[in-house]
């Protein structure tokens, strides 16, 4: 498409979809180390919902163009760019500017899509796919042979999870409604219906010593309840505040509460514990760090044995990875110990970790 102006779109404050506005203007530049990118594909997520009601944690003020992240082509590369990536389909975290025709980037912040991935295809995979890696395999540390519950296990960062999960060999419990449990069951999921069961009481049945990680997007009442269903050791992660959607208020209040019960948990005795950030081997005490603002928040509670967990690859060594990291200024909610090496921009979202004492193991 040969564009001849810049469109966006345009949040001009707290409106209904129907109030978005567009925004035209001079097609972007290429300046020294940057990109301009024609947008394939971009996603409207929970997070650009939340920013729409001004809801989300660290959001912009209106008016600004939303967009998580996007696929698109490389149309033009500035000084200092590698010529060759003209013409490639890359993909970026931007946490907002994505959704436009032409999104100016620095070319540190993108990663070259697969050959033979789709626009669509891969944008699904951006922010979903690197939140659900972090949490699984640099959070929880899931291993095969575990156990995990998933709740939202049809929605977008769910059900990469449930895949990822699989793929690493676990046992997948997933809440969803009725209508996801045949699709999910297919993959060989245990599904609850979080609408008409007792989620707990569920969850207790079909894993009676409790499950080794939740992965937990509600928030609120849930977070408590999900710690609770932890086998000793269990890694609790909970990445979203989905129960407080439509309330009114503060926005970083039920934020701020997911990381003081973090705080309370890491607290307890027999060794709760973080993870380091330069080594992957627990430390012992929790700590608050900087992350992306729109990150998991998580808990985790303190391993059956450190030594029994062998690092795992970081998602840094995988080429979706590289991307930079979506949230910008850090947020209490995202507090964590961070995985070590690049720059902050390259790191997929992390959150606070708390994890649930283990009463075999003595005092640290």
């Amino acid at each position: 498409m040969n564009a001849t102006e810049l469109v966006e779109v345009v949040l001009p404050g707290g409106v209904e979809p129907e109030g978005l506005e567009l925004r035209r203007g001079p097609l972007p530049v290429a300046g020294a180390g940057q990109v301009v990118v024609e947008m394939e594909a971009t996603g409207v997520s929970f997070a650009e919902q939340q920013m729409r009601r001004g809801r989300y944690y660290d959001q912009p003020p209106f008016p600004f163009v939303p967009g998580y992240d996007l696929v698109g082509t490389v149309l033009a590369a500035g000084p200092g760019v590698a010529p060759s990536l003209v013409g490639k389909r890359v993909a970026a975290l931007t946490k907002t500017g994505g959704w436009a025709n032409q999104v100016l980037l620095d070319a540190a912040d993108v990663v070259e899509v697969p050959g033979g991935v789709g626009a669509a295809e891969a944008e699904t995979a951006v922010v979903n796919g690197i939140t659900a890696w972090q949490m699984l395999h640099r959070k929880a540390r899931v291993r095969a042979g575990q156990t995990v519950l998933v709740h939202g296990a049809n929605g977008g960062v769910g059900s990469l999870l449930v895949q990822l999960a699989l793929a690493a060999g676990a046992r997948v419990i997933g809440t969803a409604s009725a209508r996801h449990h045949e699709a999910l069951r297919r993959l060989g999921v245990r599904t609850v219906d979080y609408r008409t069961e007792d989620v707990p009481r569920r969850v207790g049945e079909l894993a009676p010593g409790g499950v080794d990680a939740v992965f937990d997007h509600v928030g609120g009442r849930s977070v408590i309840d999900s710690w609770g269903l932890l086998a000793p050791g269990g890694t609790l992660v909970s990445y979203g505040t989905a129960a407080t959607r439509d309330d009114t208020g503060s926005k970083q209040w039920p934020v701020l509460k997911i990381l003081g019960r973090v705080w309370l948990w890491n607290g307890l005795p027999n060794g709760v514990t973080r993870t380091s950030s330069t080594s992957g081997r627990a430390a012992p005490s929790a700590r608050t760090a900087s992350g992306p603002g729109c990150a998991p928040t998580s808990a985790r509670c303190s391993p059956r044995s450190n030594a029994a967990r062998s690092p795992r690859t970081s998602p840094l060594n995988c080429p979706w990875p590289a991307l930079p990291t979506p949230c910008g200024s850090p947020s209490p909610a995202q507090s964590a110990a961070r995985s070590s090496s690049p720059p902050d921009r390259h790191r997929p979202p992390t959150g606070p970790h708390a994890r649930r004492p283990d009463p075999t193991r003595g005092n640290r």
